[in-house]
């Protein structure tokens, strides 16, 4: 039975969704999800149904039937829906020790009463992503160049779903795109890809921000960081099932002898 998983930009909308800023409501987002997961996990097939994508998450369940837009997440339930992401990892223990100590500075206190606000979350989801690149102290630097108050997200440079929402989407925007056919001469993949997404993270930056230009080169830059990391996260997940694969194959063998004794 296969996993429903959100891309990065699906979990975008959804965020986007329970903060009121899209049309579309929150049952609406994962419908459409649903839909895709089918179509990604099963291309041969007719078209999607429960049995191919497997059963909603309880945190999708939770998430359907809440009343309230705008509202919190305890830490449990933001490691439930981060794990609903494509390649990612997330723990409670984990997540405890980025906001007691790692990131402590960067994500503040508890916004919702005792849970963390929708920004909050945004962060902890941006943190995944780009640790997988970069160290933690980096990773403050980079967030203190958009935010001014951890307490206050009115006078952020950009909203941390706004900077979620931009680089998921130009993400899977670079992976639907053939980039050997926009490959120049002499110009190897990783040119290229390095080149397109800085072309395509200038042009998002000017037509979505009303900003003088350094803070438009901080937010490009900040996004050309967070696509590239999590194009490293897909490598070490590549990696990853690689390795699975070589030592499984290798067993095989031992495995199988061992039935036959049986």
């Amino acid at each position: 039975m296969n996993t429903f998983q959100l891309t990065r930009k699906e979990m975008a909308f959804l965020l986007l969704s329970l903060k009121g800023w899209i049309t579309k409501s929150p049952l609406s987002v994962l419908q459409e999800a649903w839909m895709q997961s089918g179509d990604r996990g099963s291309r041969s097939d007719s078209g999607p149904d429960a049995a191919k994508i497997g059963t909603l998450p309880p945190i999708f369940e939770k998430i359907i039937k809440m009343n309230k837009p705008d509202r919190g997440f305890s830490l449990n339930e933001i490691a439930a829906l981060g794990n609903q992401i494509e390649y990612t990892n997330f723990s409670v223990t984990a997540l405890q020790n980025w906001i007691k100590r790692d990131m402590k500075e960067m994500i503040g206190s508890p916004q919702k009463g005792k849970k963390y606000s929708l920004e909050q979350t945004a962060l902890l989801f941006i943190v995944e992503d780009l640790k997988t690149a970069l160290d933690f102290e980096s990773i403050r630097q980079l967030f203190k160049l958009i935010i001014n108050d951890p307490d206050d997200q009115k006078d952020d440079l950009i909203n941390p779903i706004h900077l979620y929402s931009c680089y998921s989407s130009l993400f899977e925007e670079i992976n639907e795109q053939p980039l050997v056919e926009k490959r120049l001469p002499n110009e190897g993949t990783i040119e290229t890809i390095e080149r397109f997404i800085k072309y395509k993270a200038d042009k998002m930056v000017l037509d979505h921000f009303q900003l003088d230009e350094e803070k438009r080169k901080t937010i490009k830059n900040i996004i050309i960081i967070a696509v590239l990391s999590v194009h490293t996260a897909y490598f070490h997940m590549l990696a990853k099932r690689s390795l699975s694969a070589a030592l499984f194959l290798q067993n095989f063998p031992f495995l199988e002898s061992n039935e036959l004794q049986k």
